[in-house]
């Protein structure tokens, strides 16, 4: 199975993921990111952080980014 990355990007700033994980399929490493994502966003939120700007790029083992996974779109809003 193919090991996925699930950097964080904050604008420049990088928090690279070293370990990586195996996932099937890319589209479930980025199910996997969505998830990730509301679980920090809610850790955010009860410490009354900032949410600004921060998306995970899940990147292939040799650093290409595959796809990127915004924070905000972990989020139902209407």
């Amino acid at each position: 199975m193919p090991e996925y990355y699930f950097h964080v990007r904050k604008h420049d700033a990088l928090e690279e993921d070293p370990e990586g994980t195996e996932f099937a399929t890319i589209d479930e490493a980025q199910n996997e990111a969505l998830k990730a994502a509301r679980e920090m966003l809610a850790e955010k939120v009860l410490s009354n952080e900032i949410i600004d700007g921060q998306r995970f790029e899940i990147c292939a083992e040799d650093g290409t980014v595959l796809r990127e996974v915004p924070f905000r779109s972990a989020l139902r809003l209407e």
